[in-house]
C-alpha cells in the first residue's frame, strides 16, 4: 500500500473513530441522535439482553483482541505495519457502529432523579467523563493513537520515534484516565434504564479485565519502569497519596 493510498485509508479510519465517538456521545446521553440507549420499541426481555450482551461482546473482543502484540505480530504480516493501528481503530468504529444501529432498548426505570441539583451535577460528571476521555489522547499521542502519524510518516518517509515511557499530567494520578472517563460517562445519568445499566456493567465488567491485558502487555514493552509507576498510581480512581513522578520514578 503506497504512502498516499495509506494516508487517505487513514483519514477515511480517523473521521469513522470521530463518528462512531460522537455517536457514543449521543447514544450513552440520549442526546439528539437518531438511535440511542433508550430509544426504539422494546422487545421481549431476554431476547434484548442476549442481543444487547452480544452486541457488547462484539465490540470487546475485537478492541480487545487486536491490541494484542501476539495479534499485531501476525496480522502485520497481512497488512502494513503503517496502517495497522488505522485498521485496528476502523473495525472498532464498526463494531460500535453495529453495537448503535441494532441496539435493543430496555426502558424500564432503574432510577429517576428528579432533584434539578442533583439532575445538573450527574449530567457535569457525563460531561466531564467526555473530556476526561479525549483530553487524555492527547496527552499521549491523540493523532498515533487513532493511526494518522503512522500513515503520514509512511508518506514522508519517516520512521515514528520508538515508543517511551511517560505519564504526564492526569497519568500521574491514574494509570487509565480514558477508561476512567468512559466510566464516568456511562454510569452518570439522572434517568438510568435496564437497557443503560446493563450497558454500564457490561463495559465496566470489560474494562476491568482488560486492563489486565493492557498492563501486562505494557509491562513485556517497560519492564521495570511500568511496574514502578503501577505500584506508586491508581488503577483507575485518583486516591490521596497516590502520585506519581520523582527521582527515583521513570521518565515523567
Amino acid at each position: 500500500m503506497v504512502g498516499p493510498v495509506a494516508v487517505i485509508y487513514g483519514v477515511v479510519a480517523y473521521g469513522f473513530t470521530l463518528v462512531g465517538l460522537l455517536y457514543l456521545m449521543g447514544f450513552v446521553g440520549n442526546l439528539i441522535v437518531p438511535k440511542s440507549i433508550d430509544s426504539g420499541t422494546a422487545g421481549p426481555f431476554l431476547q434484548s439482553v442476549i442481543v444487547d450482551m452480544m452486541l457488547i461482546g462484539l465490540f470487546a473482543i475485537q478492541h480487545s483482541v487486536m491490541a494484542r502484540q501476539g495479534f499485531k505480530r501476525w496480522w502485520t504480516r497481512i497488512v502494513p505495519s503503517s496502517v495497522e493501528r488505522s485498521t485496528y481503530v476502523l473495525f472498532a468504529s464498526i463494531a460500535l457502529l453495529i453495537l448503535y444501529w441494532q441496539w435493543r432498548p430496555i426502558p424500564a426505570l432503574v432510577w429517576s432523579v428528579h432533584n434539578p441539583t442533583a439532575a445538573a451535577v450527574l449530567d457535569g460528571i457525563f460531561w466531564l467523563g467526555w473530556v476526561v476521555l479525549v483530553a487524555s489522547t492527547f496527552l499521549l499521542s491523540h493523532f498515533e493513537l487513532f493511526g494518522l502519524s503512522q500513515v503520514f510518516s509512511r508518506l514522508f518517509g519517516k520512521q515514528l520515534s520508538e515508543a517511551k515511557f511517560r505519564a504526564p499530567l492526569l497519568y500521574r494520578h491514574v494509570r487509565h484516565p480514558i477508561y476512567l472517563g468512559v466510566l464516568l460517562a456511562v454510569w452518570a445519568t439522572p434517568a438510568m434504564t435496564v437497557g443503560h445499566l446493563l450497558f454500564s456493567v457490561v463495559i465496566t465488567g470489560y474494562i476491568l479485565i482488560g486492563i489486565q491485558f493492557e498492563e501486562h502487555d505494557l509491562i513485556q514493552q517497560f519492564g521495570d519502569q511500568y511496574r514502578r509507576y503501577r505500584q506508586h498510581t491508581a488503577m483507575l480512581v485518583p486516591l490521596p497519596g497516590r502520585k506519581f513522578g520523582g527521582p527515583k520514578d521513570a521518565d515523567v
